[in-house]
């Protein structure tokens, strides 16, 4: 159904447990791995392509429930700030090297490196500007340089604006920024449908007309029909919503009742809701709808969060059965979203040049400060892993019978051979997703004897001028 919605790409959210996960943390370890290879065999079979996106880091890269756990963040920030982001930084290692496999690689052709990272709030940008860097050098090394070596890298500009990483990596080899647009999350209205159908276009069009001429390959990895926050558990169950005044320290707008309700919504809301889509397809011209389905409910039997389904939006008829209707919807209303030529530069995709970065070397690993340690100093009194832990490669599908194909070894680079990182035998550690007041173990500090503290990976070299 999503190939005959005219749409030809996926983007597919994996934890970080999807590989692992340490043995006091309450995942289901490599269940949801055994779904991904079954839709990249699905992806392959009609034709689409997949982003994988990284969505839930070791120690919440949030703080928000999606993130493996709602409240601390952990990741970049307070005393095992730096060791779970060793832990991030292997895992995106280890899923780098499986999609850059020759057997997937042309399904998987795009990595979403972490979802939503929450810098400003718990971590500086220069902080989330580093881990990026060094993923960055991860994920080449992994695969190699150019068009059709390894993934499009993807990186989201973590709360600080598209404008803000417009140089962020000049000449990167085919790194593409990402933004999630939403109305929903934002001040609460109770104007309707109809006030609705110009604002994705005079919001955030420019903006990533703008970002697609400056950085280069821009997508909306997220975004939604909600013009409200109203939903079935939306918030997180049990935390109610901001249009009711029931979220946190919100005012009351209205009910949700009726837009929970959509076999009561008239011909004309449902129309205009089309428009509203069709004008935030256009405004930002590469995107990611989240999300394809929701579920019914086991009480209703009807779909009871229905902004956010793209499957009954098709069904009911406010998503144009055919996205390209979209195209040039926000010029019919009278407004101008700037232009894009439709041409990326050669280095942008993977062509000559790609790989030529001046600034790489400013973004060391680990950060000058994170979260709760400003300064190398204190960063370098964080506890840190080892790196004497045996590689962890990720496995193929398996078949009833003798597969025609190969499915791979899960490593595409054999030369990548760097030990992964491990806590210290007999060291201590704080709880990684409690730790923000916690004391730093004096076994596992860099520098301490045993505790090999990551260096840069290399980078590989730049793709020749023709």
């Amino acid at each position: 159904m999503i190939a005959a919605a005219g749409l030809n790409w996926v983007r597919l959210p994996l934890p970080f447990w999807a590989i692992e996960k340490y043995a006091d943390e309450p995942f289901l370890e490599r269940v949801s791995w055994t779904y991904f290879l079954k839709a990249i065999e699905w992806a392959r079979k009609y034709g689409i392509r997949i982003n994988l996106d990284f969505h839930a880091l070791p120690g919440s890269q949030n703080g928000w429930n999606h993130s493996g756990k709602l409240g601390q963040i952990n990741f970049l920030n307070g005393v095992m700030g730096v060791a779970n982001a060793q832990r991030a930084l292997d895992y995106i290692r280890i899923l780098a090297e499986f999609i850059s496999q020759p057997e997937y690689k042309d399904v998987v052709p795009f990595f979403g490196i972490v979802n939503e990272p929450r810098s400003g709030d718990a971590y500086p940008a220069s902080a989330i500007q580093a881990f990026y860097a060094e993923a960055y050098r991860i994920i080449r090394n992994a695969g190699g340089q150019g068009a059709g070596n390894g993934p499009f890298i993807s990186i989201h500009e973590a709360f600080q604006g598209l404008a803000n990483f417009a140089d962020f990596l000049t000449g990167a080899d085919r790194l593409a920024l990402d933004s999630h647009p939403y109305l929903a999350f934002g001040a609460m209205t109770a104007d309707p449908v109809e006030s609705f159908v110009t604002v994705p276009c005079t919001t955030w069009g420019n903006l990533f007309s703008d970002s697609l001429n400056t950085f280069g390959m821009t997508t909306a990895g997220e975004w939604s029909h909600a013009i409200n926050d109203c939903g079935l558990y939306l918030n997180a169950v049990g935390r109610g919503t901001r249009y009711e005044g029931t979220f946190e320290s919100t005012v009351a707008i209205g009910s949700c009742d009726t837009w929970n309700d959509y076999a009561s919504w008239t011909q004309a809301t449902k129309d205009a809701l089309k428009q509203f889509s069709m004008s935030s397809m256009d405004a930002l011209q590469n995107w990611f709808f989240w999300t394809w389905r929701i579920g019914e409910s086991s009480a209703t039997g009807k779909v009871m969060t229905p902004f956010w389904s793209y499957k009954l939006a098709l069904q009911e008829g406010w998503a144009p059965t055919d996205p390209r209707e979209a195209a040039g919807q926000c010029s019919r209303l009278g407004v101008d979203i700037g232009s894009f030529s439709g041409t990326l530069q050669s280095w942008q995709v993977g062509g000559a040049g790609a790989g030529t970065i001046p600034t790489l070397d400013t973004y060391p690993w680990p950060p000058a400060s994170i979260g709760g340690a400003e300064g190398a100093a204190a960063v370098a009194a964080l506890p840190v892993y080892t790196r004497t832990g045996d590689i962890v490669t990720l496995p193929g599908p398996t078949f009833s019978s003798a597969p025609t194909a190969g499915v791979g070894n899960g490593w595409a680079n054999a030369a990548d051979t760097t030990p992964m990182a491990v806590p210290i035998a007999g060291c201590t550690y704080p709880d990684p997703w409690d730790a923000l007041s916690a004391v730093a173990p004096a076994c596992a500090t860099a520098g301490t004897a045993g505790a090999v503290k990551r260096e840069a990976a290399p980078a590989p070299a730049p793709t020749a001028m023709p």
